[in-house]
């Protein structure tokens, strides 16, 4: 059985550019695609009583609106939506669980919006077993591709590039999947950035080291890269290995990607919502849609 892209929405402009972005991943990919609107205010029963029927219609009225759009849009992609009486946090990590990846939206620089609001966001992305991907309010379909050769934008241009930030520390197979696959269904270029660290030196041995600890970090990630790379064949793979804080480098290695990919490590029975630090950084500071891959 095919897992969907599941979308979260709540009527605003970033669920909807959310839910355009899902629509694309799901004709890409070949999936179903799922609207879901969560709110515990709604009734499980039908009732008589306007001010109780209201949140119903309401939600009724978001999923048909997106679903009449994105018809239009996408009319290759298979829809269905789904009013769900629960937490929008609660909802939200189930259906995530079950998808093969959620989209949400969020409002750049602010923090997240609508439904998404402070810990809310934070919890369905730190909980969610599946990739989560975030998606700005000002997202076009023309932002995932390069410009034209008069420099506007353009949906018939090549998609820009796929970046993904690793740290060859821990285990990286379900990053590197899925920035693999994104890239290949784009024919888009990847760019694998990983940032190490220089322990203080003493002058006199620092730039030996220096030197030292980037061809190591350089033999490393192309060891990590090698059985991908031949598994995928035609993406064009570069690499940016750099002595940097591992936030710092992905805000200025996506400065003009389409899409950035990060991890989030797996903490079975912690409490609380925790993205990391750099998840944390990228999620707020990055303008192209961010993919969050959990992973062990």
């Amino acid at each position: 059985m095919l897992r969907p892209v599941v979308v979260g929405l709540d009527g605003s402009r970033e669920s909807l550019a959310a839910a355009d972005w899902a629509a694309g991943e799901a004709l890409r990919r070949g999936l179903p695609l799922r609207l879901v609107h969560a709110w515990e205010g709604l009734s499980p029963d039908v009732s008589q009583l306007p001010e109780l029927e209201a949140p119903r219609y309401w939600a009724r009225r978001i999923l048909r609106g997106a679903m009449d759009e994105l018809n239009e849009r996408h009319p290759q992609v298979y829809l269905s939506a789904e009013q769900i009486p629960r937490p929008a946090a609660d909802a939200l990590v189930a259906a995530g669980d079950e998808a093969e990846l959620l989209v949400l939206g969020s409002r750049a620089f602010s923090g997240f919006g609508g439904f998404m609001a402070g810990s809310v966001a934070l919890a369905t992305v730190a909980h969610v077993a599946r990739p989560v991907v975030l998606v700005r309010a000002d997202r076009t379909a023309e932002d995932d591709h390069l410009p034209n050769t008069e420099g506007r934008p353009s949906v018939h241009t090549p998609y820009r590039d796929v970046v993904v930030g690793l740290d060859t520390a821990h285990s990286c197979e379900e990053l590197l999947a899925f920035a693999f696959e994104s890239a290949a269904l784009r024919s888009a270029p990847l760019l694998v950035a990983h940032a190490w660290h220089l322990p203080y030196a003493p002058p006199a041995t620092a730039a030996t080291m220096s030197i030292t600890a980037q061809r190591t970090a350089e033999q490393i990630l192309a060891g990590a890269l090698g059985p991908w790379q031949e598994k995928y064949p035609t993406v064009q793979v570069r690499t940016l290995v750099e002595d940097e804080r591992p936030a710092q480098l992905l805000l200025h290695a996506a400065r003009d990607a389409g899409l950035l990919v990060v991890g989030r490590r797996l903490r079975p029975g912690r409490l609380g919502a925790h993205t990391g630090p750099v998840a944390h950084a990228v999620m707020h500071h990055v303008r192209c849609p961010v993919a969050i891959v959990p992973h062990e």
